[in-house]
């Protein structure tokens, strides 16, 4: 039967034209390298080398077995160290960046999901704000991010759009919601903001300032918070509105606020969410698990951005 070490004789041979150099290039002793020959010629029914001297030279079918015999070698090297490496990050750490708001789309489902697959990894999710996860991947501390498009610079950067989530505005007062809340109406409204310590990069904020250019205001918060869930919590007491991704409000409003709702605002406004990685970068298999895995949990509860 043909085996890889018979190919991979072979191609020394070829190469080297003789026997005693491909062994000792292969690091075996000359007679088990003329068996392996002698051997793949039994399997095939050819002849493949001629002596000439005290040298070989291929016979016409060396020359036809030559390049197939070079791509299944290359071929099983190739799933050598895909094996390998799937090896390594079994039971090593995956480290992957994400927004503080992405959480609430899947952070523990997300890590639930790979600790399935793979038990013995360790697990590590970066990041409370796009902006600070988008310089840990310029800095190469993290190969992969899922961030809000609105914050990310593409310059360095790829930037794949993977989903898409309506902003709304929820609020505890059943007339706040009466009707689609217009730039007018926004630039009024008392309203509780989170991500307080990143105000000038957070993708909410900014879309907010961009949606109340022509009224000449900026978002009118009363109070500031780092996390969603405690403007959230505000919002179900009375104190504030707020405008959140309509994702996190379905999830949240029923857990923290259950007397508040949403309503949309006019026009239809939209975070867009991305993978995002460096230009130059081979993503690992581990980077490469988490983009999928991130991308399908997104893509459960917001819109899904197919590519053209």
């Amino acid at each position: 039967m043909l085996s890889l070490h018979q190919l991979r004789v072979f191609l020394a041979v070829y190469e080297h034209g003789s026997l005693t150099a491909a062994a000792e290039a292969l690091g075996y002793a000359q007679p088990s390298i003329s068996e392996q020959v002698r051997g793949l010629e039994r399997t095939l029914g050819v002849q493949l080398f001629r002596r000439v001297g005290r040298g070989v030279v291929p016979t016409g079918v060396a020359d036809e077995l030559r390049p197939h015999a070079e791509r299944t070698v290359a071929a099983a090297e190739e799933a050598r160290k895909a094996v390998q490496a799937v090896k390594q990050f079994e039971t090593g750490t995956i480290r992957f960046g994400m927004f503080g708001i992405a959480r609430l789309y899947g952070g523990a489902g997300l890590v639930a999901d790979v600790l399935d697959r793979y038990p013995g990894v360790r697990v590590e999710l970066i990041g409370q704000n796009s902006a600070e996860v988008q310089d840990d991947l310029r800095r190469g501390r993290l190969e992969a991010a899922m961030l809000s498009v609105g914050s990310v610079s593409g310059e360095g950067l790829k930037v794949t759009p993977v989903a898409r989530d309506e902003l709304v505005y929820i609020s505890a007062d059943p007339a706040h919601l009466a009707t689609p809340v217009t730039p007018h109406r926004l630039s009024l409204a008392t309203l509780v903001m989170s991500d307080t310590t990143w105000s000038a990069e957070d993708p909410t904020r900014v879309t907010i300032r961009n949606l109340l250019h022509e009224t000449g205001r900026n978002p009118p918060s009363r109070i500031e918070v780092e996390d969603i869930e405690t403007a959230v919590e505000l919002v179900g007491m009375g104190y504030a509105d707020g405008v959140v991704p309509k994702g996190a409000a379905e999830q949240l409003l029923p857990r923290l606020a259950p007397k508040a709702g949403w309503v949309s605002l006019r026009p239809r406004t939209y975070d867009t969410f991305a993978v995002v990685h460096r230009n130059d970068a081979t993503l690992s298999p581990a980077a490469t698990l988490m983009i999928e895995l991130a991308t399908k949990r997104i893509q459960a509860i917001a819109d899904p951005v197919h590519r053209r």
